[in-house]
C-alpha cells in the first residue's frame, strides 16, 4: 500500500466506512414522516436508524488499522448530528479520529475539508485525498483542492444495504454501478472505485499519476 506517499486521507462516514448504501438518513425520514432533514424532531428516528446500520463495510477495519500502523494522517467527517455519527462510528476502530466541522458551511462549501485537515495538523494540500460516496462531499473536496476518489456501489447513488446489493443479479449490479460511476466522473472525481476494499490499488494508481506531475 502506498499511503505513506500521501499527506492525509479523509473519509466520508456513511456510505464509505459504515452504513452500506448511506441509508441512515433516508430510513429515518421514511419512518418518521418528517420531510426536513434539519428538523430537530428527526433525531430519535436518526438514532434508531443508526443503531441498525452501525456496521463497518467489508475491509474497512483492516484498512483503518493499516493506516494507523503506518502513521498516515486520516479522519472521517459527516453532516449527520454528532449523536448519530458517534453511534455509527462505534463500529470503527477507536484509532480513527472524527473531524469536528460543526461550524463549517454545509457541503459543497470547502470549509469542512479545510477544518478537518487543520485538525490533523496538515501543512499542505499536496497529497491530500478525500474518499467518499456522497456527491456533495466529493464536490466539497474538489472545491478544497484535494484528490477525490468516489465510491460507486456503497453510497447513496445505489442506496442499497449490503445484503440487498449482493442479492441483485450481476446484470442489475452492473447497471447501477455504471450509472453511479458515470455520475461521479461527471462530478469531477479523479478516480471511482466500487468500495473501500479497492482503495489500495486506487492509491497506487494515484501515486503514479502524481509522480508524473498530475495535480488535482
Amino acid at each position: 500500500m502506498p499511503e505513506p506517499q500521501f499527506t492525509a486521507l479523509l473519509f466520508g462516514l456513511t456510505g464509505c466506512l459504515v452504513d452500506h448504501g448511506a441509508r441512515t438518513l433516508p430510513i429515518a425520514l421514511q419512518h418518521s414522516g418528517i420531510a426536513d432533514p434539519q428538523d430537530p424532531g428527526l433525531l430519535p428516528a436518526l438514532l434508531a436508524s443508526a443503531a441498525e446500520r452501525a456496521e463497518a463495510l467489508p475491509g474497512v477495519t483492516e484498512l483503518l488499522q493499516r493506516l494507523h500502523n503506518q502513521r498516515v494522517a486520516h479522519a472521517w467527517l459527516d453532516e449527520l448530528p454528532a449523536e448519530v455519527t458517534r453511534q455509527l462510528a462505534g463500529a470503527l476502530p477507536p484509532t480513527i479520529p472524527v473531524a469536528d466541522t460543526g461550524n463549517a458551511r454545509p457541503w459543497p462549501a470547502p470549509d469542512a475539508i479545510w477544518q478537518a485537515l487543520g485538525q490533523l495538523r496538515v501543512e499542505r494540500l499536496d497529497g491530500c485525498v478525500l474518499i467518499a460516496s456522497e456527491p456533495r462531499l466529493l464536490q466539497a473536496g474538489l472545491n478544497a483542492g484535494l484528490w477525490c476518489i468516489g465510491l460507486a456501489t456503497c453510497g447513496s447513488l445505489c442506496g442499497l444495504a449490503l445484503g440487498d446489493w449482493q442479492a441483485l443479479s450481476a446484470i442489475e449490479r452492473e447497471k447501477l454501478r455504471a450509472q453511479a460511476t458515470l455520475e461521479l466522473y461527471r462530478l469531477g472525481a479523479h478516480s471511482v472505485i466500487d468500495h473501500p476494499g479497492e482503495l489500495p490499488a486506487c492509491l497506487r494508481d494515484l501515486a503514479v499519476r502524481r509522480s508524473k506531475g498530475e495535480k488535482p
